[in-house]
């Protein structure tokens, strides 16, 4: 039964054009014509969901297709629900208002750890079981991919399967499966797709493995229970992105969204390793796009959206082998279209003047750097490849072409971190403020604008930092304090900002998780958890409570650092880069020494022997 949404509930809501669809490029069909309905679910609200660049891609890879009518469903925010669940409104799609209920396949994707009880809602919100033990025929099946999938278990009781690494591909081959199961009769049992989707490369069934822990709780061993399912689940690789399906008619919405832009991707996966980012690792081989292709799609794109800004988009832009080239060509076009290139992810180490002038041909923006860390020996621990004479330099190329406005961010709690290392960060702004003020006045920018960004740092999965404690909560405090304190002896008007040390905590403890985090996440959300991303509704006290209710020590998780030999929670997930690899680079950070990027040497990751022999190094 479709939803029907009148004006006294929309006009009673927070932006009601997060509900009611209908946008240019939405993908329109007769439901009924569809053999399989899939429901891509956001876990967070309609501004968020419709800047996700994997979203855009899913969904016109799906839609290309007659047999498949792919919808978009969003969280609804906290007014909506509340109407909602007073007027008994299940959740429904944008496209066509159907409940979510009715759907084939509902698909969520998992792009940060703490919008996990934000998936317990909406399918509650949609009228499903939470836990899948209790779901049956009449139900949806529930999968979960993105980045957050390299670690599945702490979702492991809500989810059907997992599909880890990327999706173009591997999503059409479980929908052709899925057909064949759904034309096999009404007896057809549930159990039976299960255990032949976990055939298909890439896709992880929680209910068909056994997971058994020692007396302390570490992990003892992972097991599938069934022959025939795979003891280790390798991640999809899509080896062509020349060939694959890219979305040049996008969804344009009716409301800004945060990345309210057309976005290119010029390649996936990342030269440099730094030893703090999973999706350097995780999204490893490198691959990038002909620039042909590349001009194909940008063109496309501003002609069928109207956009007045195209953002190049990667780990890192310009480490793009043709980037020079090929935005020579682009900003004809961008400045024919009177279109902005905007240029994100640029390495200070590679910043030049010429770059500069590209990004400010048609309106000028704020310049960004990630230095991550305040001295070079804790910048060669982490392994970012750039010194201070890179940055202090970005800095003054920045001023010299005009602008006055730099955006730093650092991370604090990163391994082997001492105070010294914290105060280096307000040594280095010192550093930058002295060389703007060593620019003649007539030539330099007016009004000084410097803002620090300091987050927390949480270790990851499939990283080198993996086996990491995280700073207690007390240590991030101090630290925030030391740096605010000799930030404002450097220069008042700096702005400084910090993560909330509370949320970085439950972020490392669902980033390591285990299926025993299932209890206290089902726990949280009863207790009125959701939306754990934003401040004014992180409810830290709740979490806790629902820890304690379950008898499970959230420090386990976060704080306590892991031996080698520990089995880790994630041992059955295959991301394609050895734990060997990972080990010695987490030896070699302790010890100071870095590693060339992927470029300069090969380091003997793995990836490129688990993907065939396509990392385009």
């Amino acid at each position: 039964m479709k939803v029907t949404l009148d004006d006294s509930l929309l006009m009673n809501v927070e932006k009601p054009a997060r509900y009611t669809g209908g946008e240019w490029n939405m993908a329109v069909k007769d439901p009924g014509e569809a053999d399989v309905r899939f429901a891509f679910c956001f876990p967070d609200i309609y501004e968020v969901g419709m800047s996700h660049l994997g979203m855009k891609i899913l969904y016109h890879v799906l839609n290309r297709r007659d047999d498949i009518y792919c919808e978009r469903v969003f969280a609804p925010w906290v007014d909506m629900e509340k109407v909602m669940r007073e007027k008994g409104i299940p959740l429904f799609s944008l496209e066509t208002k159907d409940p979510v209920k009715e759907f084939d396949i509902i698909g969520f994707t998992l792009q940060y750890e703490m919008s996990y009880t934000n998936v317990l809602n909406m399918l509650d919100l949609a009228g499903i079981p939470v836990l899948s033990e209790e779901r049956n025929n009449s139900h949806p099946f529930v999968c979960a991919g993105g980045p957050c999938a390299c670690n599945p278990e702490p979702l492991a009781d809500f989810i059907d399967f997992f599909v880890v690494g990327e999706g173009e591909e591997v999503i059409l081959e479980i929908i052709d499966l899925y057909k064949e199961w759904k034309a096999s009769g009404p007896n057809r049992d549930r159990r039976e797709f299960l255990g032949k989707v976990s055939s298909v490369q890439g896709v992880y069934v929680p209910s068909l493995y056994k997971v058994s822990y020692k007396d302390d709780f570490t992990v003892s061993e992972i097991k599938p229970c069934f022959a025939g399912t795979p003891g280790i689940v390798r991640k999809r690789i899509v080896k062509n992105l020349d060939d694959a399906d890219f979305p040049e008619d996008i969804i344009v919405p009716f409301i800004g969204t945060v990345h309210d832009r057309i976005m290119l991707e010029l390649f996936r996966g990342c030269i440099r390793g730094c030893r703090f980012c999973q999706a350097g690792f995780i999204y490893r081989p490198v691959r990038e796009k002909n620039p042909e292709t590349l001009y194909k799609q940008a063109e496309g794109s501003i002609n069928t959206t109207g956009y007045e800004e195209i953002s190049l988009v990667s780990l890192s832009t310009s480490d793009y082998s043709n980037l020079k080239e090929f935005t020579d060509v682009l900003i004809k076009l961008t400045e024919q279209k009177k279109v902005n290139l905007s240029l994100p992810s640029l390495r200070v180490d590679n910043f030049s003047v010429d770059l500069m002038k590209k990004a400010q041909k048609v309106r000028k923006s704020g310049l960004t750097f990630a230095p991550e860390a305040g001295t070079q020996r804790l910048r060669d621990v982490i392994n970012k490849g750039i010194s201070e004479e890179d940055i202090v330099k970005s800095a003054e190329l920045a001023f010299n072409g005009g602008w006055n406005s730099i955006k730093l961010y650092f991370i604090i709690g990163l391994p082997t971190e001492t105070m010294e290392d914290i105060e280096g960060i307000a040594r280095l702004m010192q550093k930058i403020i002295n060389v703007y003020n060593e620019i003649p006045k007539n030539r330099r920018p007016k009004g000084l604008k410097l803002t620090v960004s300091a987050a927390c740092f949480v270790p990851k999965p499939f990283t080198p930092f993996q086996w990491f404690g995280q700073d207690t909560q007390e240590m991030f405090y101090e630290k925030q304090d030391f740096l605010r304190k000799k930030l404002r002896k450097v220069l008042k008007s700096i702005v400084f900002n910090w993560h909330d040390a509370r949320l970085s905590f439950l972020e490392a403890v669902l980033a390591r998780g285990d299926r025993r985090l299932g209890k206290v996440l089902f726990n949280a959300w009863q207790k009125g958890c959701r939306f754990d991303g934003w401040n004014e509704h992180f409810d830290y006290d709740a979490w806790m409570r629902a820890f304690n209710e379950e008898s499970v020590d959230p420090s386990f998780y976060a704080n306590r650092t892991r031996e080698f030999n520990e089995k880790l929670p994630w041992e059955h997930i295959d991301m394609g880069v050895s734990k060997k690899f990972l080990e010695r680079e987490c030896i070699k950070a302790y010890e100071g020494k870095t590693t060339e990027n992927c470029r300069a040497r090969c380091s003997n990751c793995g990836i490129n022997t688990f993907a065939g022999g396509i990392c385009g190094i």
